[in-house]
């Protein structure tokens, strides 16, 4: 009697084979990805500029950059790394608001998609820059792990490194020009951060790609969390913006709240209280498709065009946004999950004199977020 025969294995049906692919796929994100745009919805006719955007594979964490080759000699100009501040402010803000080659068409919106034009400007002019989405969370980088949406100063910095890292990798030509780092507002603890990452980690190791880091910007920087918040009060009194008898008042008072002692045990984000506490908080969402009249005297309505600008569905895949990845995109994101793990960058400034770098330090004279008098009192304790 012949043996029974064996029915075959059985093989998964067909649409669950595919399901699974499609998950792979979806899944698997390169550790480069970079594309050119040629042209973006609101601006009439072909960039006058070569502009590249891409994602950078960090961890678990995908880094949104914009690159911008300088429009005079690129094989010589030099490249200048942007993050903008915030923390949780994309780098489009300082794209299109401060020293990139575009700006919107604020004075003739009538509503719909704004319009951008070219800046004369613009820094582009002289220097090809990247401007980096960072921390995760901020403009268009995200992160493929709920672990990784959680960042810190130390984070962001060592993240920004291993872009700068991966980045370099894929562009060596520029590995030949001089570099620079450069931020504003909050940055002004990264920036010197990701310096020292620069220094003490491939160009003193020996290790490859050797950056040609020869400086770094800050602009109206936070440095010292202690001199940054007293400076305030200090600035108040010279402005006579606040009386002798204030003055003196104030030293004892937790800012943020005046009903709860001075106190920052516990609150490793204090300073963000005060935020929590307007309704900052709540304004995503009811941002209006068009400005109305009465809001066009106001000195930062212009920002509100970069959140319809960059939420429109054709700017995203002009851009190569992945979908899905940013529900909704903001210039300013507040609510990152982010933890300020270091107080003050006044020691690396001191460290930094003995490398011979190019250090420009902006703050304006009328600033009260960043007043000079804060930024005068750490230069001064370099004792250059």
């Amino acid at each position: 009697m012949a043996a029974p025969t064996q029915p075959p294995p059985s093989s998964p049906p067909l649409h669950l084979l595919c399901a699974l692919l499609l998950a792979v796929v979806l899944s698997a994100s390169p550790a480069f990805s970079g594309e050119i745009v040629d042209s973006l919805p609101g601006f009439s006719g072909k960039l006058p500029f070569n502009l590249e955007t891409g994602y950078v594979s960090v961890g678990d964490s995908e880094m949104f950059y914009y690159f911008i080759q300088s429009e005079g000699n690129p094989k010589l100009d030099p490249l200048l790394l942007w993050i903008t501040g915030g923390p949780g402010c994309s780098s489009f803000n300082s794209l299109v608001y401060e020293i990139g080659p575009l700006e919107f068409d604020f004075d003739n919106y009538e509503g719909g998609l704004p319009q951008l034009n070219s800046y004369p400007y613009s820094w582009t002019k002289a220097a090809s820059i990247i401007f980096l989405d960072s921390p995760v969370g901020t403009g268009f980088s995200y992160s493929t792990s709920p672990e990784g949406w959680q960042s810190s100063d130390t984070k962001a910095a060592n993240e920004t490194y291993e872009f700068l890292m991966q980045w370099f990798a894929e562009h060596p030509e520029y590995l030949k020009v001089p570099f620079y780092v450069g931020g504003d507002g909050y940055s002004g603890i990264i920036v010197p951060l990701v310096t020292e990452l620069i220094l003490a980690g491939g160009n003193q190791a020996g290790q490859a790609p050797n950056i040609k880091l020869r400086g770094y910007f800050v602009g109206s920087p936070n440095t010292d969390k202690f001199i940054d918040s007293n400076s305030k009060v200090q600035f108040a009194h010279r402005m006579a913006l606040i009386s002798d008898d204030t003055y003196h008042c104030v030293k004892s008072i937790w800012p943020n709240n005046i009903l709860e002692p001075k106190c920052t045990v516990g609150r490793p984000q204090e300073e963000r209280w005060a935020r929590r506490r307007s309704l900052q908080e709540n304004s995503d969402g009811f941002i209006l498709s068009s400005l109305q009249s009465s809001d066009l005297d106001c000195p930062d309505a212009d920002h509100v065009l970069s959140d319809i600008w960059a939420n429109d569905e054709a700017v995203q895949d002009a851009l190569h946004v992945r979908k899905g990845t940013v529900e909704q995109w903001s210039r300013c994101n507040i609510t990152i999950s982010y933890v300020q793990d270091v107080p003050s960058v006044v020691h690396l400034h001191q460290s930094f004199t003995n490398y011979g770098l190019r250090v420009l330090v902006d703050v304006g004279d009328r600033d009260m977020v960043t007043p000079f008098v804060g930024v005068v009192q750490w230069i001064k304790s370099l004792n250059l």
